[in-house]
């Protein structure tokens, strides 16, 4: 078989998109995703990855080694939907075998000795001299500045270095997306998502705790600004957020409102010359460091969807990473504004098993005030803001799979490391065919995973890839904690320990498929019922 052959793989492929297509109207035909959330759920996953595939596809043509992975990942893709539709042919409305034709491309492309063909991590990214200068930038910046902390911060559950914050305002790293009018680096017509995108792996891959998460709440607000602030909010904001002098936390999720965001209950209540804000968020990762809270409160009393929620930028003074409390004192709403006090603000931090370093939060609330320009769009953001919040909720979602990027590239990097050093029965383990194979399969879902997060950066970037944000989120997540995990069986029990990397990598990958849109969520609410409601009537 040619390995830089893609004609067959167009075909498995094009086979692949038939499966799912009969799937979904399957699904349709039964009228609800919540009778049949297990089907749901799994076409969701399968149509990511099919979607994946495609781009893989187009980068497949570039070259030979590019093939092989393309050719790998296919493979790879059609036997995990295989393992799907075997014995639940009738769920997914096909017949059984309705993938036999596949056998001889899988078993090719599946080989152990294809896999160790890819395990070199050698294929190229292709990008542009611009984006090879953001990734070299950024690598270095996180090899220099947050590599070196990352273990220590991990361990102490401490805080994000200040040296990293500013290093990274200095690189214009919380500015990538704020328009260049307001101070940022996003020209008009640029690709700011792909920059984002490399970025954030590169730092990620420094760590996910103290350098992949921090431009990202930001960005959120970021978003939400340029969709829906008034001009003065993004003559006010973004120059900050550009520079790094306001940091941002997001207010979003409540103890009793996780992913289902349009019922929240915490409640802004408009009183003279302001807001006050009443409730209990909770998981407001980086809230004590924050300048500012990117809150969403429920603005109409009685509603009970997302109609009837604002969206606020809630200022706030930096607080200790073991807890907060603070007092408003009157003085908050600046000279000539007659502002209450007594409002009240309080933090309770939530231990985690990973992603430490900018620490999460239970916030509660009482009579918070908030000025009256502080309201995102002002009287015509009125109700808009879960609209709003999504528009950088969406790009968060991307985000976080350039996130898993990263993780997954710097366990794949320490199990081949490791492996050619590690010396089992008188041979390095790298030598070893299962090694291989693992070491092959990792590098085949990286690149894919990477090459379907620049893909989507570019379709955001013209307006669209709203659904391809949670399909690369949803299938990217899933694939780090493989990788992380035999990225750590690799090491054997060194893996266990806590002074090898790789044991954090492992525990920092589990948080993937929960924020950001916990997987199931992502899968059930907003996947699979798009993808119901682009089918053909």
């Amino acid at each position: 078989m040619d390995f830089t052959d893609l004609t067959i793989a167009a075909d498995v492929v094009g086979l692949a998109q038939r499966v799912v297509d009969s799937g979904l109207r399957r699904l349709k035909d039964h009228g609800s995703i919540d009778a049949d959330q297990v089907v749901a759920y799994d076409l969701a996953h399968a149509a990511s990855a099919v979607a994946t595939a495609r781009v893989m596809l187009d980068y497949g043509s570039k070259g030979a080694a590019e093939a092989a992975v393309a050719n790998a990942f296919v493979a790879d893709a059609v036997h995990d939907l295989a393992g799907k539709i075997f014995g639940r042919e009738a769920d997914w409305g096909v017949e059984p075998g309705a993938l036999d034709v596949t056998r001889d491309y899988l078993a090719a492309y599946r080989h152990p000795e294809h896999l160790a063909a890819v395990a070199d991590d050698s294929a190229p990214l292709h990008l542009d001299d611009d984006f090879d200068l953001v990734r070299d930038t950024f690598r270095r910046f996180a090899e220099d500045k947050v590599r070196p902390h990352a273990e220590h911060v991990h361990r102490t559950n401490a805080d994000v270095p200040e040296e990293i914050i500013s290093g990274l305002a200095e690189l214009g790293g919380f500015g990538l997306s704020v328009p260049e009018q307001y101070g940022g680096f996003a020209a008009e017509g640029a690709s700011e998502y792909l920059a984002m995108v490399i970025a954030t792996e590169e730092l990620s891959r420094g760590s996910l705790g103290i350098g992949g998460s921090l431009i990202t709440r930001p960005e959120i607000l970021t978003r939400a600004l340029v969709k829906g602030g008034t001009e003065e909010q993004k003559k006010t904001w973004l120059p900050r957020l550009a520079s790094g002098e306001a940091l941002v936390a997001v207010a979003v999720t409540e103890p009793d409102y996780g992913s289902d965001v349009a019922g929240i209950r915490v409640a802004a209540t408009p009183t003279d010359g302001g807001w006050l804000i009443n409730g209990t968020k909770t998981w407001c990762t980086f809230a004590a460091r924050a300048d500012v809270l990117m809150l969403l409160a429920r603005t109409e009393p009685g509603s009970t969807d997302h109609r009837g929620l604002s969206g606020f930028v809630v200022p706030k003074p930096r607080g200790d990473a073991h807890g907060f409390a603070f007092e408003q004192d009157g003085s908050q709403g600046g000279p000539g504004v007659d502002a209450p006090a007594g409002g009240k603000m309080e933090g309770r931090p939530i231990d985690t098993i990973g992603y430490r370093g900018m620490h999460s939060y239970e916030v509660a609330l009482d009579d918070w005030w908030v000025p009256a320009d502080h309201q995102i769009g002002g009287a015509a953001g009125l109700g808009k803001g879960f609209y709003y919040q999504m528009e950088g909720f969406e790009n968060g979602r991307l985000q976080t799979a350039a996130r898993a990027v990263g993780v997954m590239q710097a366990a794949y990097e320490a199990a081949a490391a490791y492996a050619e050093d590690r010396v089992v029965f008188g041979t390095p383990i790298a030598d070893y065919q299962l090694t291989e194979a693992k070491l092959g399969r990792m590098v085949t879902l990286i690149q894919s995973a990477r090459q379907f997060s620049y893909a989507v950066a570019e379709l955001m970037a013209k307006g669209g890839g709203q659904i391809e944000a949670s399909m690369v989120k949803a299938y990217v997540c899933k694939a780090a904690e493989w990788v992380t995990r035999e990225a750590m069986q690799i090491h054997g029990g060194m893996g266990y320990a806590e002074e090898y990397d790789v044991s954090r990598y492992f525990v920092d990958a589990r948080v993937l498929s929960i924020f950001e849109g916990a997987d199931e969520t992502l899968c059930l609410k907003v996947i699979a019922r798009r993808l119901l409601a682009g089918l053909e009537a």
